[in-house]
């Protein structure tokens, strides 16, 4: 599977921002997908998951309560909407699928990586 993320952007802390991450391929339904983001200097953070289904969202605390992240299987397409924006979420986001059957929280959990895309909020 491909995956390209997109909807990145400049925002004022506050606001919000949508993202997409589009997949290619036909068994978009066999993977759970991701959210990563990452600062310069800093690893690869876990931000949110979302089952094959789309019934099952796990976010790290930090996010819990401010993105919610959605999935259209139709479309082949997963949505991290982010509310209630902080400097401290500004970051490249990347998502990625997995095969496996749970959801991971870590990077090696997954195979299958987009290209990021950039998000600063500014103050």
């Amino acid at each position: 599977v491909q995956l390209q993320a997109s909807g990145g952007g400049l925002v004022q802390a506050g606001g919000s921002l949508r993202l997409s991450c589009a997949a290619s391929g036909r068994t978009f339904t066999a993977y759970a997908v991701g959210w990563f983001r990452q600062t310069p200097g800093k690893e690869r953070e876990f931000v949110a998951a979302i089952s094959r289904s789309g019934f099952l969202t796990y976010y790290a605390d930090s996010m819990k309560g401010r993105f919610t992240m959605s999935r259209e299987n139709a479309n082949n397409t997963v949505y991290l909407q982010m509310n209630s924006l902080k400097p401290e979420d500004t970051a490249v986001y990347y998502c990625a699928a997995s095969r496996t059957g749970d959801l991971p929280r870590a990077v090696g959990g997954y195979a299958y990586w987009g290209q990021g895309t950039l998000v600063t909020v500014s103050s």
